[in-house]
């Protein structure tokens, strides 16, 4: 008990960049203290990836190993925020390469339109998107994640998946036409039930 009133009294006394600090010295408290602040975030990243928890707990797992040995190549130079998300990022990616995902490969490409503006998500919560997301199949939530939500380009997702620039394009478009297809009829449904 007191081991842990010490690290909720640490975790308020210590600035972010102490904790990181803290952690380039190898620094175990802020390596727990580093997890406890930024694990509910990195948790959230790998359930955009995984539609089951556990799988998602593991890369997650596998994603603080990663972080722990190479955080002494952390210079500051940058956020450090968008360096842990690329290392976890990176977790879920390996994870489907081990799993040999499969992607569908077509020709349909994808105009770029905005995605925001397309969707009506009024009456969508983001525990329902997120749900959404992780019904989709596996090579066009990995595409959706990347492009839409982590930023990739599609040269940059063809590259780490291994897959042609078309295919990441035509996933995407895909992935998009099955979400506003689910968000469509949820808002219709909840229309029918408000009458």
């Amino acid at each position: 008990m007191k081991n842990r009133l010490m690290k909720i009294f640490f975790s308020k006394q210590l600035s972010d960049e102490e904790v990181i600090n803290g952690c380039v010295r190898g620094d175990t408290s802020c390596l727990s203290l580093l997890y406890h602040r930024t694990s509910y975030r990195m948790m959230g990243l790998c359930l955009r990836y995984f539609r089951d928890r556990a799988t998602a707990e593991d890369v997650m797992q596998e994603g603080y190993l990663k972080l722990y040995k190479s955080i002494s190549q952390y210079r500051g130079d940058g956020n450090f925020d968008a360096w842990q998300r690329r290392i976890f990022v990176s977790a879920c990616l390996e994870e489907y390469r081990k799993n040999k995902v499969e992607m569908v490969s077509d020709d349909i490409i994808d105009n770029d339109s905005n995605y925001a503006d397309n969707l009506l998500m009024e009456n969508i919560s983001a525990k329902e998107l997120l749900e959404m997301i992780q019904n989709l199949s596996d090579g066009y939530r990995a595409v959706f994640n990347l492009y839409a939500i982590e930023g990739y380009t599609h040269g940059e997702i063809s590259e780490m998946l291994g897959i042609s620039e078309s295919t990441s394009k035509s996933q995407l478009s895909r992935a998009r036409t099955l979400l506003k297809a689910k968000i469509n009829s949820q808002n219709k449904e909840l229309l029918n039930y408000a009458y």
